[in-house]
């Protein structure tokens, strides 16, 4: 008794009592941010908001005294918590679930590596899937140094990456096919845009117009490239000026996983080849 005795009167300090009220408050912020971030995506929000504007109109009609909207409402509000409960069972159970497997809270980082592995994913099948058509691709990855000037050269696009989107963009003889696809983050931010060629004189004669845009683009950026080959298939990867040479999907996935990603880029000095065309 006497440890809880001194355990409250330290807890009724002035300044104690602060801190714990601070706690406090940083605790209920944390619990309605994983409820947000449990239901983002789901149609909840969409009945969240709902929820929202009846409470305004309810507050609306005891300012202007209109009786029989304000008992409406009034309902509607004192019977809410079991409509809640009947409406978001989906989500509640959810995270029920993820509580009881301790994974509530790592949940931004599991969304986040997710996302990551759907981004490598889609470039993959999107690359494969043209190389082995042959079907010429260009695609700059945006990293620290932002590429506005070039996205404005091409035809803005800001859509979710996929492996079919990417893929119809480079298409043969359709209106977006000739220019470079530039990525924002997770989104295409523009499609058929301008990038400007390398003018070394040791980059090998046998690569075309993409190759020289995408060690343009490194020369003066910090963008990971991606080039397939119209007429080998091959696939190639710059960054930092150099450029890596005939890929295969495996290798071309480790290393944009690294580049991409912000992991170290030491790996990518060991490519097989150099941007000059020579077996290292």
């Amino acid at each position: 008794m006497s440890f809880i005795n001194e355990f409250t009167q330290f807890t009724n300090n002035q300044w104690i009592r602060m801190v714990l009220n601070v706690i406090d408050i940083l605790l209920v912020w944390l619990v309605f941010y994983k409820i947000l971030t449990l239901i983002r995506g789901t149609k909840a929000v969409q009945l969240l908001k709902g929820i929202f504007v009846i409470v305004i109109v309810r507050i609306i009609t005891v300012y202007l005294g209109l009786t029989t909207l304000g008992w409406m409402t009034k309902q509607v509000i004192n019977w809410g918590f079991i409509a809640i409960i009947i409406i978001f069972q989906p989500e509640l159970r959810r995270g029920l679930e993820q509580l009881g497997r301790g994974k509530l809270f790592a949940r931004s980082n599991l969304q986040e590596e997710e996302e990551q592995a759907r981004l490598i994913s889609a470039m993959s099948k999107s690359v494969s899937y043209m190389a082995k058509r042959r079907i010429g691709a260009l695609i700059s990855i945006e990293r620290d140094t932002g590429l506005n000037d070039y996205i404005e050269t091409g035809i803005p696009m800001y859509s979710e990456i996929s492996s079919e989107l990417i893929i119809n963009i480079f298409i043969p003889n359709t209106p977006l096919h000739d220019g470079a696809v530039i990525v924002q983050k997770n989104k295409i931010a523009a499609a058929a845009c301008y990038l400007p060629l390398s003018e070394s004189p040791f980059i090998s004669k046998e690569l075309g117009t993409r190759h020289r845009a995408a060690i343009g683009i490194s020369e003066v950026t910090d963008a990971v490239t991606i080039i397939v080959s119209e007429e080998t298939g091959a696939i190639s990867l710059t960054i930092n000026g150099d450029l890596h040479r005939d890929l295969s999907i495996e290798e071309f996935e480790s290393r944009l996983q690294r580049v991409w990603f912000g992991e170290t880029t030491t790996a990518i000095a060991t490519s097989k080849w150099n941007w000059r065309g020579d077996k290292k």
